[in-house]
């Protein structure tokens, strides 16, 4: 090979190497919780992998520093933001049959949370909030059950729930399901929950042990009650403008950052909630479990919630299909 050749070889070389580069970029994850919860381990795992497999950069804002969550839905549709993660009650305005996933008592394990979400129910529930809300999930983050906390008492029965003012997110649902126990929760956006409990406008809320933990509830509740209603699923979502806008190998790339950080996700979990169970009774919060294997609240809310939401979920025939695959 002649000078003129290898100088016109490493010309081309170093041309493509810029060109590649000018096309890096940073993507912006918006995470609706604190550092330190499910929501930031899970976000975490998928930037490393995407920064891993890519000359991308990715970096997370927590604490709904790009918006509150459903605000970030409408934002990744229209391309302005490229991720986020957020609770899936905040995705079920814009993508109803996502709620199947959230009625109460339909999921009894992380387990059957894992094999929903990464199996045939989770791909088509992803193929509709591509064509609902323009927006692709790309993984899962599993934080547990959302658990009862409040400042008055131990919460045993749905006597003793009677009363309390809780807070929920604006999710049907969650607001049906403690109707059917007897009291109007109280609606309210997710960065409103911490001054509301310590300005004791509401008494307590419901979220995943690692949550209260990450919030540091503790320091505005007391008690805990063991409930297993709602399992908790915080997915991630892409803009799906900016998911078809990459090359294939991006692309996949961030296919395979959701399934790596999904399964981070549930790992991580098994690992964390016994111990932050601990810590957070050490920092003086008692736990309780419901009365009765929870056999009241489980009749109440399927038997009265249930009916409500099967055209919403796509009838009747898809709750039991989803039962199905769990042996129910």
């Amino acid at each position: 090979m002649t000078f003129k050749t290898t100088l016109l070889a490493n010309i081309f070389v170093a041309a493509a190497v810029m060109a590649s580069a000018a096309h890096a970029t940073t993507f912006k994850v918006a995470v609706g919780d604190a550092a330190g919860g499910t929501q930031w381990e899970m976000a975490s795992k998928f930037a490393e992998v995407l920064q891993e497999k890519t000359q991308h950069k990715v970096e997370l804002f927590p604490n709904g520093q790009l918006g509150d969550e459903q605000a970030t839905v409408n934002d990744a549709a229209m391309g302005l933001l490229d991720f986020s993660v957020l609770a899936i009650n905040n995705i079920t305005p814009f993508s109803p049959t996502v709620a199947v996933l959230t009625l109460p008592y339909v999921i009894q394990s992380a387990d059957e949370a894992y094999k929903l979400t990464m199996g045939e129910v989770g791909k088509e529930l992803t193929e509709n909030t591509i064509r609902d809300a323009g927006v692709r999930i790309l993984g899962w983050s599993y934080s547990g059950f959302r658990v009862l906390t409040n400042s008055k008492r131990p919460v045993r029965t749905l006597d003793d729930l009677k009363e309390l003012k809780v807070r929920v997110p604006k999710n049907e649902v969650m607001i049906e399901s403690y109707k059917s126990w007897g009291i109007n929760p109280t609606p309210m956006a997710w960065t409103e929950t911490f001054p509301a409990l310590q300005q004791k406008v509401v008494d307590g809320q419901d979220n995943p042990y690692i949550t209260v933990s990450a919030m540091k509830f503790n320091e505005v509740q007391k008690y805990i009650t063991n409930l297993r209603y709602i399992f908790s699923l915080e997915p991630i979502i892409v803009s799906e403008q900016i998911f078809q806008s990459q090359d294939a190998a991006t692309q996949k790339a961030m296919l395979e950052a959701g399934v790596a950080a999904s399964e981070h996700s549930l790992e991580w979990l098994n690992q964390t909630e016994d111990r932050i169970k601990k810590e957070l009774t050490d920092l003086g919060m008692e736990i309780v479990d419901p009365a009765d294997n929870e056999k009241p609240w489980i009749e109440a809310a399927t038997t009265a919630v249930w009916p409500i939401f099967y055209d919403q979920i796509g009838g009747k025939a898809k709750l039991d299909h989803v039962l199905n695959m769990l042996g129910r």
